[in-house]
């Protein structure tokens, strides 16, 4: 397809796109890094699983997360210019949540070639979608300037939602303020959090995680309205809770969803990290 060859896409590992789907859609996928105790390993690596995050924290391990540097977003711009990409879009979540948008920047001003980077505002599957929308853009033939512009309208677009067990693991990350992880502990609640504007949001607090999970799919259904949407339900160490809301959202928006399957899967390690076990989350992206 026309220009399909000549724009490359990129994103970060905290996009969380099913495995297999950002190759067979293009999208090329810069891992962050996990830091277990001293060691530190890619995100993608058998090292940096969800379950090996969930297990170090648990037992209280140091658990901590690094954006990719500067030098490594340079590497895979100009191998990407060497075969052959003469433009690239890179799309990263939130540049208030991580470093990564800003290493994608520095990285941009050094290389051979036209880089268009993102800041998509959003963090996890929400900055997926964006990928997605991007690759498809690319792929009908769009300009890299029509393609940024699909990205950011599905960005803006989606909508995300989640519960976690405890606000302790945002806290200790710096992602959440501290006087809100104390009010959290001290009314022992379940808080369902947002993103808006691009930072971790306190949108309401329910008592049980019963509760917490009927929230999240009247939060869903209403993000959805009457649109073609995606669905993405996502958690850390907690699957039966997020089948049970899946299978409940796949039923319920089964007009909205048009026979797409409502994706369910562990989140990733850096993300895992940060929220904590037991966190169960939900996002809705309108086709746009």
């Amino acid at each position: 397809m026309p220009g399909s060859r000549s724009i490359a896409v990129v994103t970060d590992s905290t996009a969380s796109l099913p495995e297999g789907l950002a190759a067979e859609r293009g999208i090329v996928v810069l891992p962050l890094q996990v830091v277990i105790g001293a060691d530190s390993f890619d995100e993608s690596s058998p090292e940096a699983t969800p379950e090996r995050v969930a297990e170090a924290l648990r037992d209280y391990r140091p658990v901590s997360t690094s954006r990719p540097s500067p030098a490594a977003f340079a590497e895979l711009y100009d191998r990407l210019a060497r075969s052959g990409s003469k433009q690239i879009l890179s799309i990263h979540l939130s540049g208030d949540m991580s470093g990564t948008f800003e290493s994608a920047q520095l990285a941009a001003r050094d290389v051979g070639v036209r880089v268009v980077c993102i800041d998509s505002r959003q963090v996890g599957v929400a900055t997926g979608y964006a990928a997605l929308a991007a690759a498809d853009a690319v792929g009908r033939g769009a300009s890299v300037e029509d393609a940024a512009e699909a990205a950011r309208l599905r960005a803006d677009a989606s909508s995300s939602y989640f519960y976690v067990d405890t606000l302790e693991y945002l806290r200790r990350g710096g992602r959440i303020g501290a006087a809100a992880a104390l009010l959290g502990g001290a009314l022992a609640v379940k808080p369902i959090l947002t993103i808006e504007e691009g930072v971790v949001s306190s949108l309401e607090k329910v008592r049980t995680s019963g509760r917490a999970l009927a929230r999240l799919a009247e939060l869903a259904v209403a993000a959805a309205g009457e649109q073609q949407v995606d669905v993405c339900v996502a958690h850390l160490a907690n699957p039966d809770r997020a089948a049970t809301l899946a299978e409940d959202l796949a039923t319920r928006l089964s007009d909205q969803l048009g026979g797409r399957e409502v994706w369910c899967a562990e989140v990733g390690a850096v993300l895992g990290a940060h929220v904590g076990p037991g966190t169960i989350a939900v996002c809705v992206s309108p086709l746009v």
